[in-house]
């Protein structure tokens, strides 16, 4: 049930006048009254613009999107399947961008507790579970992708499973000093893929080394950026023995740390993760995530939910699928490409 005026002035042992005046800005409300409404309706998860528009909330036929960088390669993948499904409703679409640079929850709560949709789907915005808590309280329907709530339905890829296949499939053709590409730690699929090439390590009878886990400088969108792919590749490289093959975090950081690769003239096997539109046109092995079904599943849930409020929350977890092209060819493939590219010296772009 929606909180109201009456819950507020109730729990406040204040009239609903006194209630209602705060809300209007009056001054005719003692400092000490008005503190104590404000700090009410925050915890009982009240917001007078949003109840004001309860009603037209209803009537919408609105669904946003909340995402963090809408130049992000994995989201415009996922909206391509988003926009074919919401096509077969009546409901329209609207993206909300927020700022890295600012309070994300600040911004997303927000968004929320205006009530301007009928229902949010909030992509690759990671918070604590006390956070997701924070915004069940405004009782409007939301569907979590690339995040995982248990307050929400939700549509995520196993990124544990992917990294830990990518770094077998390195294991169990020969490779020994596998390195890994990151992103910044705070991001949560850079901790899951993290994790899983840590774990087919250590199911293989190996350390990880930390000299071969490594990530650019660069912080832009979390680090899922050529340019971070290219730093770290540099990273690796002017280590005194370099690594003999490399799972990559995402498909962009992949596709700089080819270009590294080519300008110091070494190429080694490479794996990375998304398989994003134009991987194929560089030939990058990569684990596959089905980022456009991702997309339709999500609008799928948030008009369930819409139209059945109360029912069982759902949670979606896809596998990723390891998809081998020309950049993981064999050591004595590669050892030959690597010479014949360091012959022409060409300058040009690698396409494996």
């Amino acid at each position: 049930m929606s909180v109201t005026i009456y819950d507020i002035a109730k729990e406040a042992g204040v009239s609903i006048a006194t209630v209602s005046r705060v809300f209007n800005n009056s001054n005719n409300v003692s400092e000490k009254s008005r503190t104590k409404i404000l700090q009410l309706a925050k915890k009982m998860g009240y917001h007078p613009q949003a109840m004001a528009q309860g009603l037209a909330r209803k009537k919408s036929k609105l669904i946003s999107l909340i995402v963090p960088v809408m130049s992000n390669y994995f989201f415009m993948e996922v909206l391509e399947g988003i926009q074919e499904k919401i096509g077969d409703s009546d409901f329209d679409l609207n993206i909300y961008n927020v700022k890295l640079s600012d309070d994300i929850f600040e911004q997303v709560e927000y968004s929320v507790k205006r009530g301007m949709a009928e229902g949010y789907v909030i992509i690759s915005v990671h918070f604590t579970e006390k956070q997701w808590n924070e915004l069940k309280k405004y009782d409007v329907p939301i569907t979590l992708v690339d995040e995982y709530s248990a307050e929400f339905d939700s549509v995520s890829v196993d990124s544990i499973d992917g990294a830990y296949n990518a770094t077998q499939y390195f294991i169990e053709q020969g490779y020994q000093r596998i390195a890994m590409i990151s992103a910044l730690s705070r991001s949560k699929p850079t901790q899951d893929r993290v994790s899983g090439y840590k774990r087919a390590l250590e199911d293989a009878g190996r350390f990880a080394l930390s000299e071969l886990i490594v990530a650019g400088d660069s912080t832009a969108r979390d680090g899922f950026t050529e340019k971070n792919g290219y730093e770290a590749m540099i990273k690796l490289l002017s280590l005194p023995e370099h690594p003999d093959a490399c799972f990559c975090n995402s498909d962009i950081q992949a596709i700089g740390a080819i270009k590294a690769m080519q300008d110091h003239g070494i190429y080694i096997p490479i794996i990375g993760y998304d398989d994003i539109q134009f991987s194929d046109f560089f030939g990058l092995s990569t684990m596959r995530q089905p980022m456009r079904e991702m997309g339709e599943m999500a609008i799928e849930k948030i008009l369930n939910r819409i139209n059945n409020p109360g029912g069982k929350i759902s949670h979606t977890v896809y596998a990723p699928e390891l998809v081998l092209r020309s950049s993981t060819l064999s050591p004595a493939a590669m050892a030959e490409k690597s010479a014949r590219f360091k012959e022409k010296n060409s300058g040009k772009p690698v396409l494996y």
